[in-house]
């Protein structure tokens, strides 16, 4: 009898999906049943070959060998997981497989790791597609019922395919051209330089922005205060002579109201989550890196399955999940929900244009709940965060607006006007569901007392208030994400160029970008002061270095554009390669041009064990570490590293400083003075001589789940050592 073979990106996913499939002879690498067998990568398991495997001219990194530019991009598979892949093949392979389904993330790059591994083992076999946006049972019996043609798909792959050659031909040539001819590790990318250079100009903008005073007048009313204005409704003065003469014609007045405006408004919920802007409010609100979000959000869609598809650009839902929505509303019907899901599902869900939308959808579907109840016992506190985060913005859009009433008043006081504005809540609607949260950006309104025109207000005093004006922001992780996805709004781009960023989707994808910011912390060009991000010198000099037109937030967006139209199938594939060989190769002339130099002025007075050149101090973003600054020697050291171990007196997390019998655990906090060795550590659980495994392992899977995945529990090294009783 044929059996088919099910090909997912993940061993959890493919025992789910095994488990849904009734297979249950588990052989390690797959697991099989009468008419299936579930197999899985690893993520990818094959990728494009290293320079080196096109000849041995490449295996030294020299500026004379550049552009590499293959003829044709071969397949290697990856070292690390070639036994995965190894059994994989064999699975596909099988005389009694006689058709292969394609499991992996329904996505971009999902698409990319399954049909790279079928590529590689040479398998010529009917192929279908498993195109589903949650990891629930039913979802995944829904998905079997309606696999499509993997043919339809065909697009989709040609597109990643580009994606990563065009990555490959840009970003190793011009690495490996800047690395040479600089003598230092540098890298750049056709996101990652963009990226990093609005990180440097903004810094740039700080540095020479000249603050300029400016005043503002305010009058003390009966128990409320006014704010003075032009005619235009401006309230700022940048010339302290006209501000005195206000304040001197107004102070001792009496004002009489000239107008009172009272208006009823609604305030809609904002639109469903997708991950960037879920990952801007994680930022905000609890200071998550986008990276660690994204990591949350997978565990809570393929572990938990309490919530859809992560990596998606979309806000809205189609019109088939309406009818699924008071399933949805039951699954998280409980505790602090249950009165207003309850409420919802009595009075009958009402569909409409601000979530509803097949237009605004393309692969998949906004983040919202799945009609899988979760148990949230099972749940770190990370998890709930988002979790909850989800559930009220998706309970948000089916709840009425927040309906308010705004008042404001307009005072002439001697011929100069002043308004006061106060609102009063006339229904809370959806913003009831954020009564108890903190970070309810809610407005802070004043009380106004019933006036109405023509009534004389005696005034207690006129003040003038001076201000400076402030110079841009520093971008955190959530403004840099905004930044990424809309880079117009953040430079200065002609009106054209604003108009085709704004179109394309701006760096990068939502499923990339969490990836380029930490891809750019660890490589120390950008490092963070409590949670803003500042470009290291590194960081500047490499900017300075890299070619203009890589630089240039237009020329990716337009390449995203041409990608995106790669998977619709109205772009052509080979001219997209061959437009990245041209431009490789003038970019690899731009940097052989170039007459700039580089400077390690972070380098320490230690010498690097192994090849004897001095160590570069540099702060990634856990800590401080000392690296060799020869690219192929690659040693590096923790100097201090930021632990997920919190400070007994003021909480702030730990640093792990030291080596050794040295090491020590000490508070950054400013004004706090914690220091305990590291051995001091080892008693706390070491009582009576012995550590208990049990309790041991308990808590270091609390603190590894609670942890962000790229992230090494503190203890890990500490208790490594460590002899365990066996109980």
């Amino acid at each position: 009898m044929s059996k088919i073979l099910v090909l997912a990106e993940k061993p959890s996913v493919g025992r789910d999906l095994a488990k849904v499939l009734k297979c249950n002879n588990n052989k390690g690498s797959y697991i099989e049943g009468s008419k299936y067998i579930v197999t899985w990568a690893l993520g990818h398991l094959v990728g494009l070959m290293d320079p080196e495997g096109y000849g041995d001219k490449y295996k030294t990194w020299s500026i004379e060998t550049l552009p590499m530019l293959p003829k044709y991009m071969k397949l290697s598979i990856l070292k690390k997981t070639g036994k995965q892949f190894a059994s994989v093949k064999k699975q596909l392979l099988r005389d009694d497989v006689s058709e292969i389904v394609i499991a992996t993330d329904a996505g971009r790059e999902g698409e990319l790791v399954a049909r790279w591994i079928i590529e590689k083992a040479g398998v010529k076999k009917p192929l279908k597609r498993l195109w589903i946006s949650s990891q629930t049972n039913k979802a995944i019996l829904d998905g079997f019922n309606n696999l499509k043609d993997a043919k339809a798909y065909e697009n989709l792959y040609r597109a990643a395919v580009c994606r990563a050659e065009a990555d490959w031909l840009v970003g190793l040539n011009v690495t490996r051209a800047l690395t040479c001819k600089y003598n230092a590790q540098l890298s750049a990318g056709r996101v990652q330089s963009p990226t990093l250079a609005m990180i440097v100009n903004r810094e740039e903008e700080i540095k020479n922005f000249k603050p300029v005073d400016y005043y503002t007048i305010n009058a003390k009313g009966n128990g409320f205060t006014l704010n003075w204005i032009n005619d235009k409704g401006n309230s700022s003065i940048f010339k302290e002579d006209f501000a005195n003469s206000v304040v001197a014609k107004t102070k001792g007045g009496v004002g009489e109201v000239i107008d009172v405006n009272k208006t009823t408004k609604k305030k809609y919920s904002p639109a469903l989550y997708d991950l960037t802007e879920l990952q801007r409010d994680a930022n905000k609100i609890w200071g998550y890196s986008a990276k660690q979000t994204l990591n949350i959000m997978q565990r809570l869609y393929e572990n938990h399955k309490v919530l859809t598809y992560p990596r998606t650009d979309s806000r809205y839902v189609t019109t088939d999940i309406v009818a699924t929505i008071p399933d949805r509303l039951k699954a998280v019907g409980t505790g602090e929900y249950r009165a207003i899901t309850e409420g919802l599902l009595k009075s009958g869900v009402k569909a409409n244009k601000s979530f509803v939308d097949n237009s605004k959808v393309s692969d998949h579907h906004a983040i919202i709940p799945t009609e899988e109840k979760g148990s949230l016992a099972n749940l770190s506190s990370e998890e709930k965060h988002i979790y909850n985060l989800v559930i009220k913005r998706f309970l948000s859009v089916l709840l009425p607006p927040y309906e308010y009433e705004q008042t404001t008043i307009k005072v002439s006081i001697n011929g100069e006007n002043f308004i006061a504005k106060g609102n009063i809540t006339k229904s809370k609607g959806w913003k009831k569901l954020y009564e108890k949260d903190s970070f309810d950006e809610e407005e802070q309104n004043q009380e106004l007392p019933e006036i109405k025109k023509g009534d004389k207000i005696q005034i207690a005093g006129v003040n003038l208030v001076k201000k400076q004006t402030t110079p841009p922001a520093r971008f955190n992780e959530a403004t840099l994400l905004s930044a990424m996805e809309n880079p117009h709004k953040y430079m200065q781009v002609e009106k054209e160029a604003a108009k085709t960023l704004g179109e394309t989707g701006g760096l990068g994808t939502v499923a990339t970008r969490a990836d380029i910011i930490e891809k750019l912390f660890n490589s120390f060009v950008i490092e963070k002061r409590g949670k803003e991000i500042v470009p290291t010198s590194k960081g500047k000099q490499l900017i300075d270095l890299v070619p203009t037109d890589l630089k240039s937030p237009l020329l990716t967006a337009k390449w995203e554009k041409e990608l995106d139209d790669i998977a619709k199938g109205k772009a052509n594939s080979k001219a997209f390669v061959d437009n990245m060989k041209g431009y490789a190769t003038k970019l690899v002339t731009d940097v052989k041009g170039g007459t700039s130099k580089f400077h390690h002025d972070n380098q320490t007075g230690r010498k690097c064990p192994n090849c004897g050149k001095y160590l570069l101090e540099v702060k990634g973003k856990n800590g401080t570490m000392y690296v060799c600054q020869d690219r192929e020697c690659g040693y590096r050291e923790n100097v201090a590293r930021l632990t997920n171990a919190r400070c007994p007196e003021c909480k702030k997390k730990l640093e792990l400083r030291g080596q050794g019998e040295g090491k020590i655990y000490v508070c950054p906090g400013t004004n706090c003075n914690f220091r305990e060795k590291a051995s001091q550590f080892e008693k706390r659980f070491d009582k009576t001589g012995k550590v208990d495994k049990r309790q041991v392992n308990n808590y270091m899977k609390k603190l590894k789940k609670e942890a962000e995945q790229a992230e090494e529990s503190p203890f890990a090294a500490l208790l490594g050592g460590l002899k365990f009783d066996d109980k």
